[in-house]
């Protein structure tokens, strides 16, 4: 009989939307490295709003930055595809992507590179919770990471249903402003303009894309009036795009 000590080490996959030298990314794994065996693959530079875009039309190129610790010059999908693929000695037990500086609430899921990472995790079959933090500015990570632990902890002892990921904000207030965690639905982030249009010094026109933050919808029980509260919110997303009930009313149609 095998004995207690000898049970498998969880293997957890870290990845990435800000870069493989984020400040959130080497805190994430540090406290990960409590519970597991860590390895890291994330983009060599920021890929912020890469969402699940793939490299199809060029080579990618991996680096070993030190132990443990891969760069690649390609989107965070591209890095859960080699990290699980190529990388890692055996497929991973998790994969935790962040920590993200800035929120990803409502509508930024479908955006985002983190929440994408841990997506492609979800549609290989492997737990995945992505984590962001609220703010771009005085960022406190830690109190993310220690989330993070307790929550990763929960799931390799759980598990999650295949293809569900779970979505994580953080306020980025002190621990003790952290007024707990709540399962959450995805809400709807609010904003402005979206295109800005300048011209450069000889009058041609070029175009910046990326509003401005205009508040949220007040939903009940959703990822961003948690995050306003500042309470954690923990919202489960469906790989499967599906919509199940709207499908068995479109079987009534006639073309």
């Amino acid at each position: 009989m095998a004995s207690k000590s000898s049970k498998k080490v969880p293997l957890i996959l870290v990845s990435n939307d800000d870069g493989f030298y984020s400040e959130g990314i080497k805190i994430l794994a540090k406290r990960l490295k409590a519970i597991g065996k860590v390895i890291i693959v994330a983009p060599d530079q920021e890929r912020s709003a890469a969402s699940h875009s793939l490299t199809l039309h060029r080579p990618l190129r991996v680096k070993k930055v030190e132990e443990d610790v891969y760069a690649v010059d390609g989107t965070p999908t591209d890095c859960i595809t080699l990290g699980v693929k190529e990388i890692l000695p055996r497929t991973p037990d998790l994969i935790v992507s962040g920590i993200n500086k800035g929120a990803n609430l409502g509508d930024d899921v479908h955006y985002s590179g983190t929440v994408s990472a841990a997506v492609e995790g979800g549609i290989m079959g492997i737990p995945g919770i992505a984590i962001s933090l609220m703010g771009r500015e005085n960022l406190q990570f830690e109190p993310s990471a220690r989330f993070a632990v307790k929550l990763a902890k929960k799931v390799l002892k759980e598990g999650l249903p295949s293809g569900i990921i779970l979505n994580v904000n953080v306020p980025n207030v002190s621990a003790r402003q952290i007024k707990g965690y709540q399962f959450t639905k995805q809400g709807k982030r609010n904003y402005g303009d979206i295109i800005a249009e300048r011209i450069d010094p000889r009058g041609r026109k070029y175009y910046w894309i990326g509003g401005d933050e205009h508040g949220f919808e007040d939903i009940p029980d959703s990822d961003c009036n948690a995050i306003l509260a500042n309470i954690i919110s923990i919202t489960p997303i469906r790989v499967n795009l599906t919509d199940h009930q709207h499908l068995e009313n479109l079987r009534e149609w006639k073309l």
